[in-house]
């Protein structure tokens, strides 16, 4: 209990600290000027609009051409079905399988 108490107290002890360390920081020096505050609709403009907006362009970006030429862009629409970039181009029917106990086709050449 008494580990407890003292991180506790070190924790007051440090926190106090920091906070009255950081209060200077808040003034306006002599010679400044005061700007004035912003808005809460400016806020959510800049925090949340242009986000929003960016991430609607991206989408735009993504999803007009294919839109254009007429395509299917939903889930499961099958245009990438069974897609192997630099696979076998008719399937698994080029891969060739063992046809001996000797055959070096297909793996690492593991022996166990």
């Amino acid at each position: 209990m008494d580990v407890l108490r003292r991180a506790s107290l070190l924790t007051a002890l440090v926190g106090g600290l920091l906070l009255a360390l950081a209060g200077p920081a808040a003034a306006v020096p002599v010679g400044w000027s005061d700007p004035p505050p912003v808005s809460g609709l400016t806020v959510v403009w800049l925090l949340v609009g242009i986000p929003v907006g960016l991430f609607a362009l991206v989408v735009l970006m993504v999803y007009l051409p294919p839109l254009a030429r007429g395509e299917r862009v939903a889930p499961g629409s099958g245009q990438l079905e069974d897609q192997w970039i630099g696979g076998p181009r008719h399937g698994t029917k080029e891969l060739a399988a063992p046809d001996s106990a000797d055959s070096e086709a297909g793996g690492a050449r593991g022996a166990w």
